[in-house]
Parts: structure tokens; C-alpha cells; sequence
């Protein structure tokens, strides 16, 4: 691993090291607080709808970057092209839905949509996840999420933080995101969010802390909220205008289970059923069906793309669309002075509503 500098996540790891979940459900972590999820579309007052949006993003990031201490340690699955994900999250505010589907498997790419159809509140995006090893293991992630308002037609670009991991001896390593670079969260009704990480140092500091700032676009002196504190903590965030308190938010505090069907009423290309005999086998110790169950999900990707490119055809996606661009995310991601990058991704993807419809109506 020392001597190696390519992707992480194409090696192959062992049985004995490989974890009961797939990549694909990485996706859930954005709204396993529902409430927070759809807040900013109860609120009328259009700064603090942007401070709500910013404050759900932070609640989300112990969930997206911490370990977690109700699933068991090892390298996550690696989806297979076509794999699928779908569950919601009852509450009393109705019901979140969320489908994620492995849109390309080199680069493996994740596209996800998660809403509240109630309160009008959709979250779509993609992202590509690249491990290597550089001194540490570092964890680079491209793509967006974009969260959408209905009522006031408003959007919200989040970037994805890239993350590493410290403190390796002694164990356990704790994952950092990195401070190289600010991560923003960009608004089509005029505000952006800076937000800066950094770490425990060898003197100060402590372990996932970060500062955010959220101003007026252009006019960073001009901010009107702050937050600050641990990620894997609590934050507070407080108004500059009066210079209050607004609150304290513990990150600890419980999160809303996810609704998934059984495995029964499940499609082929589900992710816990079509994993089914892997994890039951990683679960009961038993190595050598882990080997063997993988392997034979694994060759038969490889028959079905053999398949495809014998009979000169692609790989439908079930949910999601190719696209050449999307000019609402291209715009705010200037504003930030960045840009899509589709080489990164496999293309540019985005939520099919009509295709989600079709599947929906098959018997």
C-alpha cells in the first residue's frame, strides 16, 4: 500500500476487511435528520432560509465523514454499474424519499435524489469518490449537490469536501477534512456560505473543527451569520448583526432510521438484496462464500458488458440522464469560481422525472 499511487478503491480487498454496506448508500447521511432537511422551506425570511440550508449542510457532515459506530469497520463495497438504493424516512412532516443509482463504474460514479414532494424540497447530485495513499489515505470526491426550494424557486450549490485520515500511530485514525481550501455553499437568491476546516494541531486546536461565515454574494465584509465549532461535535452559530447566540447544535443527537423494503420486495439490482449472500457470509465469518458470492457477482457484470459491446449498445441508467450541461449549477459554481468537471465524473448527470415516473407505473 506504502509503494502504491493509484485509486485505493480499485484494489481489491480482502474478505476478512470488506464492510456489510455498499458505496451506494453513502447518500442516505444527507438527510438522516428529515426536519433539518426540509426547515429552510418553512421559513419566509430569505437570510435566514440560507442560514437553515447552511446549518443542515454542517449537521450532515459527522454523518458523511465520521465513523459510524452502528456499522462495522472495513472497505465499503464497491457498487456495481446499475446498482440501485431506495428507501424513505417517515415523519411527521411526511414522507422523504430517496433513490440512488451507480450511474458509471469507471470512474464509479453515485448520483442520488432525495425529496420532501409536501414541502417541495429536492436534492439531487453526483459524486466520484478517489482514495489514495500519500503519507496518509486521502479521499478526493468530485462532483455537486444542489438543494432546491419550490416555493421560492431558489438553489442551493453545495461543494463536496475531500477528506483525509490522521493519527495512524496511535491508532484509531481520525478522518480530517482538508483546510487546504475553503468549501462553499453558493444560493441563487444572492448569498454564499465560506466555510473553513481545519484540525488538531501538535500544540492547539481540536480534531474536526471549522469556522463559516455566511455573507451577502460579493461582499464578504458584509457577512451576516457565523458558525463555528466541531463538525463531530457541536457548532454554534450566532448573528454578527446583534452579535446573539442563535444556537448551540449537538450532532450527537439521535438520527431518523431509513424505511428500506424487504429484501423480498426488492428489484435484482437493489443493493442489499443483490449483495445479499456476500454480507450474510462477511456476517456468519465465513470467508470462503464471501470470496465465492462475490466473485460470481462480479463475473456476471463482466458477461453483461462483454454483452453490450458485442451487440454494440450501452448501459440505460433506470433513474438518471447524461447530459451535456446544467446551466443553473455552471452558473452558481462561477460565482464561486469553479466548474463542472466531467472528465472526473463520467459525464454530467442529472434526475430523470419522467423515467422515475415509467418506472413507477410497470407492474
Amino acid at each position: 500500500m506504502r509503494n502504491f499511487r493509484g485509486d485505493l478503491s480499485a484494489i481489491t480487498a480482502p474478505p476478512f476487511l470488506l464492510s456489510t454496506t455498499s458505496f451506494i448508500e453513502f447518500p442516505t447521511y444527507w438527510a438522516e435528520r428529515p426536519e433539518l432537511f426540509i426547515a429552510p422551506a418553512k421559513e419566509p425570511d430569505p437570510t435566514r432560509r440560507a442560514l437553515l440550508v447552511l446549518k443542515w449542510f454542517l449537521s450532515t457532515l459527522k454523518q458523511q465523514y465520521n465513523h459510524r459506530p452502528d456499522r462495522k469497520k472495513g472497505k465499503p463495497l464497491n457498487p456495481f454499474l446499475g446498482e440501485l438504493f431506495l428507501g424513505h424516512w417517515n415523519t411527521e412532516d411526511g414522507v422523504t424519499r430517496l433513490v440512488a443509482e451507480q450511474v458509471s463504474h469507471h470512474p464509479p460514479v453515485t448520483a442520488f435524489h432525495i425529496w420532501n414532494e409536501k414541502d417541495g424540497v429536492r436534492l439531487q447530485g453526483y459524486n466520484c469518490q478517489k482514495t489514495r495513499f500519500d503519507r496518509t489515505v486521502r479521499i478526493n470526491r468530485a462532483g455537486v449537490a444542489v438543494l432546491h426550494l419550490d416555493q421560492y424557486d431558489e438553489d442551493y450549490l453545495i461543494q463536496l469536501p475531500s477528506f483525509h485520515l490522521e493519527g495512524f500511530i496511535p491508532p484509531p485514525p481520525t478522518p480530517e477534512i482538508d483546510s487546504d481550501k475553503p468549501v462553499y455553499m453558493q444560493s441563487s437568491s444572492g448569498f454564499t456560505a465560506k466555510i473553513d476546516f481545519s484540525g488538531r494541531g501538535w500544540f492547539r486546536g481540536k480534531k474536526n473543527s471549522f469556522s463559516a461565515v455566511l455573507y451577502p454574494t460579493g461582499r464578504p465584509a458584509d457577512a451576516l451569520f457565523a458558525a463555528d465549532g466541531q463538525w463531530s461535535g457541536s457548532f454554534t452559530t450566532k448573528d454578527l448583526q446583534t452579535n446573539q447566540v442563535l444556537e448551540i447544535f449537538d450532532t450527537n443527537l439521535p438520527i431518523t432510521p431509513l424505511v428500506v423494503p424487504p429484501l423480498d420486495e426488492q428489484d435484482p439490482l437493489e443493493s442489499r438484496k443483490a449483495w445479499s449472500k456476500v454480507v450474510a457470509a462477511i456476517n456468519a465469518g465465513d470467508m470462503s462464500t464471501v470470496h465465492s458470492e462475490k466473485s460470481k457477482l462480479e463475473t456476471r457484470q463482466r458477461h453483461m458488458r462483454k454483452e453490450e459491446e458485442a451487440e454494440g449498445r450501452q448501459w440505460h441508467q433506470r433513474y438518471f440522464t447524461q447530459v451535456q450541461q446544467l446551466p443553473h449549477v455552471e452558473e452558481l459554481l462561477a460565482k464561486i469560481g469553479e466548474k463542472l468537471e466531467p472528465d472526473q465524473t463520467g459525464g454530467v448527470w442529472q434526475w430523470d422525472q419522467e423515467k422515475y415516473e415509467k418506472t413507477r407505473s410497470l407492474p
